[in-house]
């Protein structure tokens, strides 16, 4: 028996129990098993695992297909994007220069059956009235000097998938009516070609350009406008989402440190104010680029506001602060009574009058203290 090759010592002659345990004394500690050992009467304890440290650095934002935003029009949007994206919908999307419309195309192909094959890029502002026909639609062998073999175009390099007609607002009229017969037909004719070819593509344009009123002056066709804005989007410039700017600085930190190799954790409160003031003429495009310009120019990790761009003003040196009728806030503020009062103070009919989302005036009511 176990008790006859290891006997036990009386009770009166065992040792002392032993002093308490350290945790360095056992670094292996947290794999040992609960177990009580008869010879000595005390018992080892499983002990905690190490619980390990959070990284140092800003952490990224929640992204939606590399959109950044959380205000309730770009929660709106990405709920769009993907209920438009499984259809072979033609859309249009518009905006100022630097929202993001090419971010918008490439969720909606992503998130498309047709997302296996490639997305096809046309940027329509690089099209010349002589080549125009060839790039998008493709010549047969014969059909001008030069033309030694057939060519397929773009729209023949895109079936199957999604075509990106990117700035579509300076296509010219010609082509304007082949296109037009695209979306209608589904085929194209190849210049020098008799015979028209089949295709399947899905059309997805954008332009910063008003075309409504390249509509009114004969410099776009309607019945394309009509036909290309089937799944319109329009995304707001960030001037209209400042509550979307800590969550893309974040983000923007978060790249560029990867970039550039940096470990910049946070910018100043000075500098973030100065974001806020700024007006953004570039929208996302021109945040995402001051932001990088001033980790190149900060040594440390944290930006001041000494490291953004002088165009934003954050180096004026004497501030001298105008009188608030003079503001840009104040003049919104004005206006927005006055469209209150034009509408009888009902808020759709101001937003209306002010060409503005429902949303978007109740946000400016808020910050500017409305009723």
């Amino acid at each position: 028996m176990l008790a006859r090759e290891l006997p036990l010592a009386p009770l009166t002659d065992r040792p002392r129990p032993l002093e308490p345990l350290r945790v360095a004394d056992f670094p292996d500690a947290h794999r040992i098993r609960p177990r009580r050992i008869a010879a000595r009467g005390f018992a080892f304890r499983e002990l905690p695992r190490p619980t390990p440290q959070p990284a140092t650095g800003p952490v990224a934002p929640a992204t939606f297909e590399g959109m950044v935003g959380e205000t309730p029009v770009m929660l709106d949007l990405f709920g769009f994007i993907r209920r438009l994206a499984p259809y072979p919908t033609t859309a249009l999307i518009t905006g100022e220069s630097g929202t993001g419309k090419e971010l918008v195309v490439r969720a909606i192909h992503r998130l498309s059956p047709r997302s296996e094959r490639s997305l096809v890029v046309c940027n329509c502002t690089t099209l010349t009235s002589t080549l125009v026909e060839t790039e998008l639609f493709g010549h047969v062998r014969g059909a001008f000097t030069g033309a030694d073999r057939d060519h397929k175009g773009l729209f023949q390099v895109a079936d199957g998938s999604t075509i990106f007609l990117d700035e579509v607002g300076d296509l010219p009229l010609a082509a304007q009516v082949k296109l037009l017969r695209v979306l209608e037909e589904y085929e194209i004719r190849r210049v020098g070609a008799s015979e028209p070819t089949r295709v399947d593509v899905r059309v997805v344009a954008a332009t910063n350009r008003d075309l409504t009123e390249m509509v009114a002056a004969g410099a776009f066709r309607e019945d394309l406008y009509f036909r290309l804005n089937v799944g319109s989007i329009h995304l707001a410039p960030l001037r209209e989402r400042l509550d979307d700017l800590e969550a893309l600085v974040r983000h923007f930190l978060v790249r560029w440190n990867q970039r550039l190799g940096r470990r910049v954790t946070a910018i100043s409160a000075e500098a973030f104010a100065t974001l806020r003031r700024h007006t953004w003429p570039g929208n996302v495009r021109e945040l995402g680029n001051a932001i990088e310009r001033a980790m190149v120019a900060s040594d440390g990790n944290v930006i001041l506001a000494e490291h953004l761009p002088p165009l934003l003003g954050a180096r004026t040196s004497c501030p001298t602060a105008q009188p608030p009728a003079f503001t840009l806030e104040a003049a919104e503020r004005e206006q927005i009574l006055r469209a209150l009062e034009a509408a009888g103070g009902r808020r759709t009919a101001a937003a209306r009058l002010l060409g503005l989302s429902r949303r978007t005036l109740y946000r400016k009511l808020d910050r500017h203290g409305l009723p």
